[in-house]
């Protein structure tokens, strides 16, 4: 299954309120695993997806998570799907 890494800078003392909507919007989407962190450093917010297939995934990024308010960047990892066995 498809899996990418998102690390999103945003607002500063928003992390919270973007996590809560990033839950949200995951736990209505169907065959979509994810773990969800604040973390210290250069990005504030780091998931990881796997979902049924490639253009699910690039769906939920573009069309859900980057349109965010308070979503300053983002940075999309995805898996090598060949290395992971």
């Amino acid at each position: 299954m498809p899996t990418t890494y998102i690390l999103i800078n945003s607002d500063l003392g928003s992390d919270m309120e973007i996590i809560k909507q990033i839950k949200d919007i995951l736990d209505k989407e169907d065959a979509v695993k994810y773990e969800i962190q604040g973390v210290y450093g250069v990005y504030d917010i780091i998931i990881k997806i796997t979902a049924d297939s490639m253009d699910h995934l690039r769906g939920i990024i573009t069309n859900k998570i980057r349109k965010i308010d308070k979503v300053y960047s983002t940075l999309t990892m995805m898996v090598i799907e060949e290395q992971e066995k």
